[in-house]
This record gives C-alpha cells, sequence and structure tokens, in this order.
C-alpha cells in the first residue's frame, strides 16, 4: 500500500538483514543509481450505458462543457495514451458499460458497445448491476463470443465478443460456489505486476429482476477485496486496484476533481478494505470524485462517457509497491477530432436499424423532465415524466386486466422528452428495459404497506392519476423487516380514482415485472396474487404518446403532504 504524504521506511532490520540488502547508498551518486520507479498510467471509466453517440440534454454536458460520444473518446483515450508511455498504459472501467443503453445499442444487445470500447482499447472491467440485466448466459455470451440465442446475428455478422475482460469477484454461481467470471487479473508493466480485482454492489439483486441475477449469489465487496488481494500479495503482486460498481456522492459544491462532504457505501467500503489495496476505480452513482480515502485513491468519472479519470501510478521496481498515485478526471470534450472506426461502426449499426429509430410516434407541448420535485428538502418527490409513464401503463391495462391504478419506479425513467415531435428511440431511450406490464391484486392494506416502504426504500413510486395521498412528515418510517409498521402516509387519505381505500377491499394494480418481483426493495409487492403478464412497458408507453397527442407535462399533485392538506 501507499499512504500519501509519506515515505516509506524499512523497520526492524537487523545487521545480517542489512548486509544482506547489500550496500547502502552514502553518496548523491550512488543514491542516483537506484532503479527510479516505473511509471504507469490507468485510464478510467464508468456508467457508460452503451451511449455510443453524444448524449443529449443535460446528459450530455458536464462541468460546463458538452462532453461524450464515443467517437470523441476514443481520440481522447488515444491522446492520452500518447501523452504517458504507451505501453504503460492500462485502460480499465468499474461497470454497467452496457445496460440501460440508447436503441442504437440495445436493439443488438449491446454488441455495438462491446465492440465500440474494444476497439478503443479498453483492457479490464468489473461488471455491473446492469450487466446482468439480460442474466449470467448472456453476460459469458457478451464476453466470450457467439450470436444471440434467440435474435442472431442482427447485424448479419458474428459477434466475436470483447477484446477485453471483465473481472467479476464477488458473483458466485450458487450451485458451485464459483465465481461466475474471473475474479481479477494481473497485468505485468516493465518488470513489475499490477493486479485488477472486480466486482459489483453486493446489492445487486435487490435493483435486477430476478431472472438476471438466477442461479447467482453476491458477496460483500470489502471482504471479497480483500480476499482477493491476500491471494494476489501470494503472488507477489502489491500493486493492487479494485475495479468497483459501487460509489458515493460528493457535496454539490464540489467539482470534478473534489471531493467534498463525501457519502454513500464507497466510504464505508474503502474503510475496510485491507491496507493492500492502493487503488478503488468506483461508479454506480454517476457522480464525477477524485478522493483519499482511508490511505486509498479512490476516484469516479461521472456516466455515459464524458469523462476519463487519468490515473497516474509510480511503483517501485524492486519491491513491486505503489509510492505513489494521483487522479486527474479529464472532460472528453467534443472539441477534438472523431475517430474514424468508431464513426464507421455507428454508421454500419445506424444503416441496419433503419427508419425504425426515427418513426414520430407522438407530439409533446413541451419538455418532460424526469426530475423529481422536492418532498422533505429532498428529491424523494413526484416526476412529471414518471408520472406520465405510470399513466400509459394504466391505460394500457384498465380495459385489459381491469387495473384501477398503475406505480412506476423512478430508476426505470433513464431519460427526459424534449418539446415536439418524439421519435421511437426517443421514447426507447426514456425506457430501455423491456420490462412487461404486470397487473396483480392488492388489499389496501398491502397498498399501504407498498406506500410506506418508499421511506425505508428511499425511492418514491410514481403514481398514475386515479391515485392520491398524503404524506405526514413527522410520521414514523417503518424498517425493513417490517415496512407496514411506519406512519408516513396519512390513513384514510389513500384514495383511488377518488374515492378511500378500504383496506379490506381488493384493488388490480399495474407495475412492471421488476417492480412485482421485489426489485428496488418493493418486497411488499410480492405478496400481490393472481398476476397476469402483459405487454412490453415501452409498447404502452409509445401506444400512450400517440394516442394522446400532444403530450404535456402531468401535474404534481398526486402526493401531497400534511402541510398542503391540513389533517380533518
Amino acid at each position: 500500500m501507499f499512504i500519501p504524504g509519506m515515505r516509506r521506511a524499512a523497520v526492524g532490520l537487523t545487521a545480517l538483514a542489512v548486509a544482506a540488502l547489500g550496500a547502502v547508498a552514502t553518496s548523491p551518486e550512488q543514491a542516483d543509481a537506484r532503479p527510479k520507479p516505473v511509471d504507469v498510467t490507468l485510464l478510467a471509466l464508468n456508467d457508460f450505458h452503451g451511449n455510443l453517440e453524444p448524449p443529449s440534454g443535460s446528459s450530455g454536458t458536464i462541468a460546463g462543457q458538452t462532453a461524450g460520444g464515443v467517437e470523441y473518446l476514443a481520440t481522447h483515450l488515444a491522446e492520452l495514451r500518447a501523452a504517458a508511455k504507451k505501453k504503460n498504459t492500462i485502460t480499465v472501467a468499474a461497470g454497467d458499460l452496457i445496460g440501460a443503453s440508447p436503441l442504437l445499442s440495445a436493439a443488438f444487445h449491446d454488441e455495438p458497445t462491446i465492440e465500440a470500447l474494444s476497439m478503443a482499447g479498453l483492457d479490464y472491467a468489473s461488471v455491473g448491476n446492469h450487466e446482468f440485466d439480460e442474466g449470467a448466459a448472456e453476460l459469458l455470451r457478451i464476453q466470450n463470443g457467439g450470436c444471440h440465442p434467440v435474435d442472431g446475428c442482427a447485424d448479419g455478422t458474428p459477434y466475436r465478443g470483447a477484446g477485453f475482460q471483465y473481472l467479476s469477484a464477488n458473483a458466485f454461481k450458487t450451485a458451485t460456489g464459483k465465481p461466475l467470471m474471473a475474479p481479477y487479473a494481473i497485468h505485468k508493466v516493465q518488470g513489475v505486476k499490477v493486479g485488477f480485482i472486480g466486482m459489483t454492489l453486493e446489492g445487486t439483486p435487490q435493483i435486477v429482476s430476478q431472472q438476471g441475477v438466477a442461479g447467482l449469489s453476491f458477496a460483500d465487496e470489502a471482504d471479497t477485496a480483500n480476499r482477493y488481494a491476500r491471494e494476489l500479495r501470494r503472488k507477489g503482486v502489491q500493486a493492487i486496484v479494485v475495479l468497483l460498481h459501487e460509489g458515493g456522492t460528493q457535496a454539490a459544491t464540489g467539482g470534478i476533481n473534489d471531493c467534498v462532504g463525501m457519502t454513500g457505501p464507497i466510504v464505508d467500503i474503502a474503510n475496510r478494505m485491507d491496507p493492500s489495496i492502493d487503488v478503488v476505480v468506483s461508479g454506480h452513482t454517476h457522480q464525477a470524485y477524485n478522493c483519499n480515502i482511508n490511505g486509498k485513491l479512490v476516484t469516479s468519472a461521472s456516466s455515459f462517457g464524458r469523462l476519463v479519470t487519468d490515473i497516474d501510478l509510480k511503483i517501485d521496481p524492486r519491491s513491486g509497491d505503489v509510492i505513489s498515485a494521483a487522479a486527474n478526471n479529464v472532460v472528453v470534450s467534443r472539441d477534438v477530432a472523431k475517430d474514424p472506426k468508431q464513426t464507421a461502426l455507428i454508421n454500419k449499426y445506424k444503416t441496419v436499424l433503419g427508419p425504425v429509430a426515427g418513426r414520430q410516434v407522438g407530439v409533446t407541448s413541451q419538455a418532460i423532465t424526469r426530475s423529481q420535485e422536492t418532498l422533505f428538502g429532498t428529491s424523494l418527490g413526484e416526476s412529471p415524466l414518471g408520472n406520465l409513464i405510470a399513466d400509459a401503463q394504466l391505460a394500457a391495462t384498465d380495459d385489459e386486466q381491469n387495473a384501477v391504478a398503475a406505480f412506476m419506479n423512478p430508476g426505470g425513467v433513464r431519460a427526459d422528452l424534449d418539446a415536439g415531435p418524439v421519435t421511437y428511440e426517443e421514447a426507447f431511450t426514456v425506457q430501455p428495459f423491456a420490462n412487461n406490464l404486470v397487473t396483480l391484486d392488492l388489499t389496501g392494506a398491502q397498498l399501504y404497506c407498498v406506500l410506506e416502504q418508499q421511506f425505508v426504500t428511499g425511492r418514491t413510486l410514481y403514481p398514475s392519476a386515479t391515485v392520491g395521498y398524503v404524506v405526514d412528515p413527522n410520521g414514523t418510517t417503518g424498517t425493513v423487516a417490517n415496512p407496514c409498521a411506519g406512519t408516513r402516509v396519512v390513513r384514510g387519505s389513500l384514495t383511488i380514482g377518488g374515492t378511500a381505500v378500504d383496506t379490506a377491499a381488493t384493488y388490480r394494480v399495474t407495475v412492471n415485472n421488476f417492480l412485482a418481483g421485489g426489485g428496488d426493495g418493493f418486497s411488499a409487492l410480492t405478496g400481490g396474487t393472481n398476476q397476469v403478464t402483459g405487454q412490453i412497458d415501452l409498447d404502452a408507453f409509445v401506444a400512450y404518446l400517440t394516442a394522446q397527442s400532444p403530450v404535456s407535462a402531468p401535474a404534481l399533485d398526486r402526493i401531497r403532504t400534511t402541510a398542503e392538506v391540513p389533517a380533518a
């Protein structure tokens, strides 16, 4: 390990040990003869999410600049390698390279993204939770190659697999107890070994559909890192880097290279990691930061390929230890030349995709955003776009399945809608997961429990226009084991269609299959009965946009507080 600002010193050496080490330098000339440190550059990214083309809107800016797009990312990576010693540069990523992707990548099961990042020189990547969206077998296909078992070779050419190595140290096959993929890799640079341990957050099963993680179990991040750090040291590796798809958040006043008021899981994880771990490249929270936590360099490069973290390591060639580590988050600006190979790849897939992407499916009379209103001083309220999607899901199941209400999870709303014509590609970018709608029976008591669980999970379910209820900021929050014990939702305030919900009555409610399986911690929904699986959520959204155009942003009046609605 290294501790910034401190020099290493040999402690407790006997005279015999000193003699065995050879003569100690006693003059400047002798000191200069010592081997110079080996300079190693790591270029890191995370949470790319298939954004081959420059992201639009706020997702395409950072630090006051427009940023992102794989054509520019590849150029910046090449320039950063040229600035360093090319042979001493290793390019790494901390998960979610694929999944929740725009149509251009997702329509081909994210093969275009893997091809693009392979061409851009990626060497190692940890798995993220979205790498499991289509299940373990599909992830192995993404790594190893071969046509999709259902859709075949969608672009008409064989898929060769990733040109980089995915690492998955804490996802284990439940049947065998063995890691799903290689847990770590050892990379030699000028005679020194650098070890990379890759993994995703332990809570992946709570945020991925149950089909996606079937047959897998996930272990604690720090415990896993420490286990494999010990194994790496036994193999003579002293420079250890963890690629971890879990992260944190700094205060809003912090810039892309700051670490102001850092909070989140990464703080505890880094504090519990073994001192032999030198660097943690993190992700998941889509934040940018550059931190020192517990003597470790901890970084994150935001999301969508808008930043590259340039990490400089100096390694002692004799001991293999990291002497120093420093990082700089570099904006992937669009003022450089586009990489022509990446342009050709994008154009190839655009041609195959054809006119589907550009087909107009509706019109919005104004921009409709996914941003959440403030509730209790935090962004836990309603969202215009979230409400719109809930309305679309109810419209798709009210006559078909007699649904009277619908709820949408915030993590499933991935982009804003601009004002004006809406294309199929834009609608897909908003809802890229291809979740099925599920309509199920819940009692009124179960509905109250589901709503109380919002305050346990820290996630607000966006309700359809038929739903209304009042929240008491002074109410108590339930527990993970007993969310129903909470009293945040004022009893008697929950209405469906303007009528108070009877706790003993049964109601048909629509959610997506992710939520129906207890996703995002909403275990209360798994108690629903008489489940009927319906159409894909995107199809319901597109049909609603077409039927209701021009579409306006729904009012944010479905969840109110006791400050707005005084107690009777």
